[in-house]
Protein backbone atom coordinates (compact mmCIF):
# COMPACT_ATOMS: atom_id res chain seq x y z
CA UNK A 1 0.00 0.00 0.00
CA UNK A 2 1.12 3.50 -0.94
CA UNK A 3 -0.78 5.72 1.40
CA UNK A 4 2.14 6.08 3.98
CA UNK A 5 5.72 6.61 3.32
CA UNK A 6 8.57 5.97 6.04
CA UNK A 7 12.13 6.60 4.49
CA UNK A 8 15.12 6.31 6.90
CA UNK A 9 17.39 9.29 6.81
CA UNK A 10 15.16 11.34 4.07
CA UNK A 11 13.33 14.64 5.39
CA UNK A 12 10.05 14.90 3.85
CA UNK A 13 9.98 18.08 2.11
CA UNK A 14 8.88 20.21 -1.14
CA UNK A 15 11.85 19.42 -2.81
CA UNK A 16 11.24 15.12 -1.85
CA UNK A 17 9.80 13.14 -5.05
CA UNK A 18 8.06 9.40 -4.36
CA UNK A 19 8.72 7.52 -7.72
CA UNK A 20 6.75 4.53 -8.98
CA UNK A 21 8.60 2.65 -10.70
CA UNK A 22 9.85 -1.11 -12.45
CA UNK A 23 13.56 -2.15 -11.94
CA UNK A 24 13.73 -2.83 -15.92
CA UNK A 25 11.38 -0.20 -17.22
CA UNK A 26 13.09 2.07 -20.04
CA UNK A 27 10.50 4.78 -18.72
CA UNK A 28 11.09 4.50 -15.20
CA UNK A 29 15.20 4.89 -16.04
CA UNK A 30 13.87 8.28 -17.98
CA UNK A 31 12.67 9.98 -14.63
CA UNK A 32 15.71 8.56 -12.56
CA UNK A 33 17.94 10.15 -15.65
CA UNK A 34 16.00 13.62 -15.08
CA UNK A 35 15.81 13.70 -11.18
CA UNK A 36 19.32 12.80 -11.26
CA UNK A 37 20.16 15.46 -13.63
CA UNK A 38 18.16 18.19 -11.22
CA UNK A 39 19.61 16.68 -8.56
CA UNK A 40 16.14 16.11 -6.73
CA UNK A 41 15.93 14.06 -3.52
CA UNK A 42 13.63 10.85 -4.46
CA UNK A 43 12.17 7.17 -3.67
CA UNK A 44 11.51 4.66 -5.12
CA UNK A 45 8.71 2.28 -4.61
CA UNK A 46 9.11 -1.03 -6.97
CA UNK A 47 6.18 -1.27 -9.14
CA UNK A 48 5.37 -4.21 -11.43
CA UNK A 49 2.78 -3.64 -13.12
CA UNK A 50 2.58 -7.02 -14.23
CA UNK A 51 1.93 -8.68 -11.28
CA UNK A 52 -1.40 -10.15 -9.71
CA UNK A 53 -0.27 -8.47 -5.91
CA UNK A 54 -0.67 -5.15 -7.36
CA UNK A 55 -1.63 -3.02 -4.32
CA UNK A 56 -4.80 -2.66 -4.92
CA UNK A 57 -5.03 1.41 -4.32
CA UNK A 58 -1.97 1.89 -7.15
CA UNK A 59 -4.88 2.86 -9.18
CA UNK A 60 -5.11 6.27 -7.24
CA UNK A 61 -2.06 6.81 -8.81
CA UNK A 62 -2.02 5.35 -11.89
CA UNK A 63 -5.41 4.16 -13.14
CA UNK A 64 -4.10 2.29 -15.79
CA UNK A 65 -1.38 0.18 -13.80
CA UNK A 66 1.53 1.32 -15.60
CA UNK A 67 5.09 2.73 -14.39
CA UNK A 68 6.32 5.70 -13.92
CA UNK A 69 4.25 7.89 -11.68
CA UNK A 70 5.89 9.97 -8.96
CA UNK A 71 4.09 11.61 -6.18
CA UNK A 72 5.38 15.46 -5.02
CA UNK A 73 3.59 16.03 -1.74
CA UNK A 74 -0.48 16.08 -2.98
CA UNK A 75 -0.12 15.96 -6.61
CA UNK A 76 0.75 12.76 -8.52
CA UNK A 77 1.24 12.65 -12.08
CA UNK A 78 1.83 9.77 -14.76
CA UNK A 79 2.90 9.73 -18.41
CA UNK A 80 6.70 10.03 -18.77
CA UNK A 81 6.83 13.24 -20.89
CA UNK A 82 4.36 15.26 -18.93
CA UNK A 83 6.46 13.85 -15.45
CA UNK A 84 10.10 15.03 -17.33
CA UNK A 85 8.51 18.71 -18.15
CA UNK A 86 6.92 19.14 -14.69
CA UNK A 87 10.16 17.98 -12.79
CA UNK A 88 12.35 20.40 -15.01
CA UNK A 89 9.20 23.22 -14.39
CA UNK A 90 9.05 22.76 -10.94
CA UNK A 91 12.42 22.72 -9.85
CA UNK A 92 15.28 24.68 -9.89
CA UNK A 93 18.23 24.79 -12.82
CA UNK A 94 20.18 23.38 -14.44
CA UNK A 95 16.97 23.53 -16.91
CA UNK A 96 16.43 20.70 -18.87
CA UNK A 97 14.20 22.37 -21.74
CA UNK A 98 16.19 24.83 -24.32
CA UNK A 99 15.19 28.30 -23.91
CA UNK A 100 15.30 28.70 -27.83
CA UNK A 101 12.16 28.15 -29.54
CA UNK A 102 13.89 25.79 -31.93
CA UNK A 103 15.85 23.55 -30.02
CA UNK A 104 12.89 23.41 -27.47
CA UNK A 105 10.94 22.40 -30.87
CA UNK A 106 13.52 19.76 -31.85
CA UNK A 107 13.78 18.27 -28.23
CA UNK A 108 10.37 18.03 -28.55
CA UNK A 109 10.58 16.18 -31.85
CA UNK A 110 13.29 13.70 -30.95
CA UNK A 111 11.59 12.76 -27.89
CA UNK A 112 8.10 12.00 -29.74
CA UNK A 113 10.38 9.83 -32.76
CA UNK A 114 11.93 7.86 -29.60
CA UNK A 115 8.12 7.17 -28.26
CA UNK A 116 6.50 6.57 -31.39
CA UNK A 117 9.03 4.90 -33.55
CA UNK A 118 12.10 3.69 -31.52
CA UNK A 119 10.66 1.96 -28.26
CA UNK A 120 9.26 -1.18 -30.34
CA UNK A 121 12.13 -1.92 -32.90
CA UNK A 122 15.01 -0.91 -30.28
CA UNK A 123 13.74 -2.52 -27.28
CA UNK A 124 10.79 -4.67 -27.73
CA UNK A 125 12.51 -6.52 -30.29
CA UNK A 126 16.08 -6.18 -30.59
CA UNK A 127 17.34 -6.04 -26.70
CA UNK A 128 14.46 -8.24 -25.63
CA UNK A 129 15.44 -10.44 -28.28
CA UNK A 130 19.23 -10.68 -28.02
CA UNK A 131 19.57 -9.51 -24.48
CA UNK A 132 16.90 -9.57 -22.00
CA UNK A 133 14.67 -12.57 -22.64
CA UNK A 134 18.12 -15.15 -22.70
CA UNK A 135 19.19 -12.87 -19.50
CA UNK A 136 16.07 -15.08 -17.98
CA UNK A 137 16.38 -18.09 -19.90
CA UNK A 138 14.36 -17.65 -22.92
CA UNK A 139 15.31 -18.26 -26.81
CA UNK A 140 16.23 -16.03 -29.19
CA UNK A 141 12.93 -15.62 -32.08
CA UNK A 142 15.77 -14.59 -34.90
CA UNK A 143 12.81 -13.44 -36.60
CA UNK A 144 11.30 -10.56 -34.53
CA UNK A 145 14.99 -9.47 -34.25
CA UNK A 146 15.61 -9.08 -37.59
CA UNK A 147 12.56 -7.32 -38.04
CA UNK A 148 13.95 -5.06 -35.28
CA UNK A 149 16.79 -4.49 -36.65
CA UNK A 150 15.73 -3.69 -40.08
CA UNK A 151 12.79 -1.19 -38.19
CA UNK A 152 15.64 0.41 -36.38
CA UNK A 153 17.19 1.81 -39.61
CA UNK A 154 15.11 4.38 -40.04
CA UNK A 155 14.66 5.54 -36.47
CA UNK A 156 18.90 5.58 -36.15
CA UNK A 157 18.72 7.70 -39.73
CA UNK A 158 16.37 9.84 -38.58
CA UNK A 159 18.39 11.13 -35.54
CA UNK A 160 21.48 10.96 -36.97
CA UNK A 161 20.14 13.76 -39.53
CA UNK A 162 18.36 15.86 -36.60
CA UNK A 163 21.58 15.63 -34.04
CA UNK A 164 22.97 19.25 -33.29
CA UNK A 165 26.28 18.58 -32.37
CA UNK A 166 28.57 16.21 -30.93
CA UNK A 167 27.77 16.27 -27.77
CA UNK A 168 23.78 16.56 -26.80
CA UNK A 169 20.87 15.48 -28.77
CA UNK A 170 19.00 18.59 -29.50
CA UNK A 171 20.48 21.76 -28.44
CA UNK A 172 24.38 23.00 -27.03
CA UNK A 173 23.56 21.39 -23.78
CA UNK A 174 21.78 18.76 -22.00
CA UNK A 175 17.92 18.47 -22.53
CA UNK A 176 15.24 16.17 -22.06
CA UNK A 177 15.80 14.72 -24.89
CA UNK A 178 18.84 13.10 -24.45
CA UNK A 179 17.11 11.46 -21.33
CA UNK A 180 14.72 10.39 -23.28
CA UNK A 181 16.60 8.32 -25.72
CA UNK A 182 19.38 7.18 -23.96
CA UNK A 183 18.00 4.35 -21.88
CA UNK A 184 16.37 3.20 -25.42
CA UNK A 185 19.81 3.13 -27.36
CA UNK A 186 21.27 1.61 -23.86
CA UNK A 187 19.45 -1.35 -24.22
CA UNK A 188 19.82 -1.65 -28.00
CA UNK A 189 23.64 -1.38 -28.43
CA UNK A 190 23.93 -4.38 -25.22
CA UNK A 191 23.20 -6.47 -28.25
CA UNK A 192 25.95 -7.03 -30.70
CA UNK A 193 24.17 -6.55 -33.55
CA UNK A 194 22.74 -2.93 -32.13
CA UNK A 195 26.24 -2.01 -31.44
CA UNK A 196 27.71 -2.84 -34.85
CA UNK A 197 24.69 -0.93 -36.57
CA UNK A 198 24.88 2.47 -34.74
CA UNK A 199 28.72 2.54 -36.07
CA UNK A 200 27.20 3.29 -39.28
CA UNK A 201 25.65 6.37 -38.04
CA UNK A 202 28.90 8.73 -36.96
CA UNK A 203 27.02 11.94 -35.50
CA UNK A 204 24.92 9.93 -32.97
CA UNK A 205 27.43 7.01 -32.43
CA UNK A 206 29.81 9.83 -31.51
CA UNK A 207 26.80 11.16 -29.24
CA UNK A 208 26.64 7.91 -27.51
CA UNK A 209 29.98 7.64 -27.23
CA UNK A 210 30.35 10.36 -24.88
CA UNK A 211 26.51 10.78 -23.38
CA UNK A 212 26.83 6.95 -21.95
CA UNK A 213 29.98 8.07 -19.85
CA UNK A 214 27.62 10.76 -18.02
CA UNK A 215 26.83 10.13 -14.10
CA UNK A 216 22.92 9.90 -14.37
CA UNK A 217 23.59 7.38 -17.18
CA UNK A 218 25.68 4.94 -15.43
CA UNK A 219 24.41 5.30 -12.35
CA UNK A 220 20.47 4.16 -13.49
CA UNK A 221 22.43 1.33 -15.47
CA UNK A 222 19.72 -1.77 -14.28
CA UNK A 223 22.08 -4.79 -13.71
CA UNK A 224 20.28 -7.79 -15.73
CA UNK A 225 21.28 -11.36 -14.40
CA UNK A 226 24.01 -13.23 -15.85
CA UNK A 227 22.55 -15.59 -18.72
CA UNK A 228 21.74 -18.89 -17.42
Amino acid sequence: MFNKLHVQGVKMSKNFVELFSLRYSVYSRIVKIVLQEKGITFDTHEVNPFSDNLPSNYTEIHPFKRVPAIRHGDFTLYETIAITQYLDEAFEAPRLQPSDATDRARMRQIIAIIDSYGYIPLVRKVFSQRVFGPAFGEATDESILLAGLDESVQVLAALEKLITNDRFMAASSYSLADSHVIPMMDYFTMAPEGANMLSNYPKLAHWWDHIKERKSTLSTRPVLPSSP
